[in-house]
């Protein structure tokens, strides 16, 4: 027959489970607070769209490209910091001076499309575009947007995808990922002027997708 525990044993196994338990309620408390969430811009706040053609609107009239697209959308002035053919190393050396003269609420950063098509390496993008998050966010709330990765296949299907690098910065970085947005688009010939860029039609289906993505995630009242 097997004896019964002793008072003072029981205890210290109660104790025990008690510890363990709320440890994992801390644990899962804080997993959760690490998540990114968005405050609400105030009604003044601008928008700062830092990127390359894709946010300039290469391939469409004067004032198609996505960021007054998005400014209608929004009622928030957007800032189209785009530049053709600009790199993530070129966005990051822009980045401090446009911080300072557009003082942002919200900085949409969609940069490394060149990049990829120009094999610059991974590492030097992957660092840009970190340090690019990083200076932003100390000022203003940041969204990383996602762009494909490069592939004759994908580009000849249209069956394009996001390059897995945002998804990478973002978790590193702490901050939220609009993904698909770009390779939705490129992926329609519909929606194209070229294999890698939008047209009028495009930029807009781009804003639309965006500005639902920015209500839903709470940044828009």
């Amino acid at each position: 027959m097997h004896s019964l525990p002793s008072p003072a044993a029981t205890a210290r196994r109660h104790l025990l489970l008690g510890g363990l338990a709320s440890a994992m309620l801390l644990a899962t408390g804080c997993s959760k607070s690490a998540k990114p969430t968005a405050r609400t811009l105030a009604g003044d706040a601008t928008l700062l769209c830092l990127g390359d053609s894709l946010t300039f609107g290469y391939g469409a009239p004067a004032g198609t490209a996505y960021p007054p697209v998005l400014e209608q959308l929004t009622g928030h002035v957007a800032q189209n910091a785009g530049v053709n053919g600009d790199t993530a190393e070129g966005a990051l050396a822009r980045l401090p001076a446009l911080l300072q003269a557009n003082t942002p609420g919200l900085v949409l950063v969609s940069i490394g499309g060149n990049d990829f098509l120009r094999k610059l390496p991974p590492e030097r993008t992957r660092a840009a575009l970190t340090s690019i998050v990083q200076t932003a966010a100390a000022s203003a709330q940041v969204v990383l947007i996602a762009q494909p990765e490069p592939a004759l296949m994908a580009l000849a299907t249209g069956a394009l995808k996001d390059h897995g690098m945002y998804a990478e910065v973002a978790s590193a970085t702490g901050v939220p990922l609009f993904a698909g947005g770009w390779s939705h688009v490129l992926s329609r010939p519909e929606l194209r002027s070229d294999q890698i860029h939008a047209n009028a039609e495009g930029y807009k289906v781009f804003a639309e997708r965006l500005a639902a993505w920015l209500r839903e995630q709470k940044y828009l009242a």
